[in-house]
């Protein structure tokens, strides 16, 4: 890729997207993946009553005929629970909202008073009746869905393949830290900076050192974190990664973990598992042979299955 590249920035899925792509095709790729994104969020939101996920979560288990593109979303979150024995469960939709977070998270009280929850494994993955004959889905009345572990980083992969189907060109697109690039890469590859908070000031030293500069060429990255979405109630801190054995924000060593995967969703569904495992997470990154940065809340870094060494930050297993 020789043509200069240029980027445009803009809010959606309740955070920011990120295309950067060669500057002649940047206008028309801001428009394609905004439109894909609206129909993402229309189809896939749990904090839009007009939702398609609203509605389906709301049907009090009658089938629901829904758009293809929920069933896919609905399809590869169920995909996600089977490649991680259910680690990344999508019936975790009670359980955060009685931890706290009903609401987009933007609006969601930063404190307040103790929550009393009675500890309880989710429905389970198992309980989401998909029939493609009839495109329906059926949810078991008092099973809830929530997509937010596998939607972004299907939307980051559908709008970067989007955007090079049709305009020809290699792009990047980053959805809150779920990034997806597609086509040709750069000469020297994506350089994409590794942080606890997608948001953060790149133009700050102290997070540029924190933080760890990769090149990728094709696939996906993805970082999963329990620094950005939390908020506390009475003297606990909670966050939005729920383990679904006990339907409560997971106890982790981790604070934040990054993963490379050959797409945005599947370093999504890995990152997000890693955390919820804690402790078991090296060996399980380890057996996939997936490149990881999993970073402890002291800052130690332990990293997986061949991720470039980082020279400025010591290595080591988790305690």
């Amino acid at each position: 890729m020789s043509a200069l590249l240029s980027t445009v920035r803009f809010p959606a899925l309740g955070t920011t997207a990120t295309i950067i792509c060669p500057e002649p095709q940047l206008d028309a790729a801001a428009a394609l993946v905004r439109d894909e994104l609206a129909a993402i969020d229309l189809a896939c939101s749990r904090f839009r009553p007009d939702s398609e996920l609203c509605r389906l979560n709301d049907a009090a288990g009658a089938p629901m005929v829904v758009s293809p593109l929920l069933f896919e979303a609905i399809a590869q979150a169920q995909r996600a629970a089977v490649s991680t024995d259910g680690v990344v469960d999508p019936t975790i939709a009670r359980a955060l909202r009685d931890w706290g977070y009903a609401i987009t998270f933007t609006s969601v009280p930063a404190d307040g008073p103790p929550v009393e929850v009675a500890l309880r494994a989710v429905p389970g993955w198992w309980n989401v009746i998909l029939d493609a004959t009839a495109s329906t889905v059926t949810l078991p009345s008092g099973v809830e869905l929530d997509l937010g572990a596998t939607a972004k980083g299907l939307a980051a992969d559908r709008c970067a393949a989007l955007v090079h189907d049709t305009l020809g060109c290699g792009v990047l697109i980053n959805l809150g830290g779920d990034i997806a690039v597609a086509g040709p890469a750069p000469a020297d590859g994506w350089a994409v900076l590794c942080t606890d908070h997608h948001a953060a000031d790149l133009d700050d030293d102290a997070v540029i050192a924190a933080g760890q500069t990769v090149e990728i060429f094709a696939g996906g990255l993805a970082t999963s974190s329990v620094t950005v979405r939390r908020w506390i109630r009475g003297e606990a801190r909670l966050h939005h990664l729920i383990d679904p054995l006990i339907g409560a924000p997971a106890h982790t060593c981790w604070r934040t973990v990054t993963v490379a995967a050959a797409s945005c969703l599947d370093a999504n569904i890995a990152s997000t598992a890693a955390v919820i495992m804690s402790e078991a997470a090296v060996a399980w990154l380890e057996d996939r042979g997936l490149p990881a940065r999993l970073v402890r809340a002291d800052g130690h870094i332990v990293t997986t299955a061949g991720w470039p060494a980082d020279p400025r930050h010591g290595e080591g297993p988790c305690p």
